[in-house]
């Protein structure tokens, strides 16, 4: 088989990085890298829930999701400019929201909502993946800081939760596609994981024929072994912003 356009083995990461505090407003941020694929994640909590919420005790977490007009090879229009998003951005923010909710104790968050916003700044294939992982950073600081003010009695969250695509491409089943290998890929799927062994979603496409069920168990056993660094470099970033937390008070 030949080898992957960026050279990596097929069970190799792009290299991760996740940076928190980066926007210094919200209530907790991380700005994640994943290759050439750069994401802002930034928390922003509210004392208040949606309409159809409201009396029953609940808190909401909730996600928006964006691009820049650059952060792809040729420029595209903003979607405020348009007066609408596309159908593309409407399922990613619903992909990220419910993969938060999937880990988070709506019952212990009260009638709080947080919303994590994810904006990609250089898109080069992974973009809802890379949001999904920062944005659980985002949501864990934003929440460990309720807690460190009392609002909260503890952190309500009952798992971390990451995301990474898979595919079968010239060079075989990879993980973590770049645009090169996503855009040819034969099939691509991403895995929503937590790190207890759960899942929380799966989106798998054949593009030409379909692929086999052996094929895609291939494909888990590499999101599996993927996110288990994604969950190490998440709890790396929290420990990291938490450690700074306690010297700086």
């Amino acid at each position: 088989m030949p080898p992957r356009p960026s050279g990596r083995a097929a069970d190799a990461l792009r290299p991760v990085s996740i940076e928190t505090g980066f926007a210094r407003h919200a209530e907790g941020s991380a700005l994640i890298r994943m290759g050439g694929t750069e994401v802002l994640c930034a928390a922003s909590v509210e004392p208040r829930v949606p309409p159809f919420l409201r009396g029953q005790g609940n808190g909401w977490v909730t996600a928006e999701y964006g691009m820049l007009p650059r952060a792809t090879h040729s420029r595209g229009p903003r979607e405020a400019a348009k007066g609408r998003q596309s159908g593309r951005t409407q399922e990613i923010q619903r992909l990220i929201g419910r993969s938060l909710r999937a880990v988070t104790d709506l019952g212990a968050l009260g009638e709080i909502s947080i919303t994590v916003d994810c904006d990609v700044l250089n898109a080069d294939g992974g973009t809802r993946c890379a949001s999904i992982t920062g944005a659980w950073v985002a949501l864990r600081l934003a929440l460990e800081k309720l807690a460190r003010n009392r609002v909260l009695s503890r952190v309500p969250l009952t798992a971390q939760v990451a995301a990474v695509s898979c595919g079968l491409t010239a060079a075989g089943p990879v993980l973590d596609l770049d645009y090169d290998e996503d855009s040819a890929a034969a099939a691509d799927a991403n895995f929503v994981l937590t790190e207890t062994g759960g899942i929380v979603e799966i989106q798998g496409t054949a593009e030409h024929s379909p692929f086999s069920q052996a094929q895609f168990e291939t494909m888990l056993r590499l999101a599996q072994a993927g996110t288990a660094h994604l969950f190490a470099a998440q709890r790396a970033a929290v420990d990291a912003a938490l450690a700074a937390r306690s010297d700086a008070s």
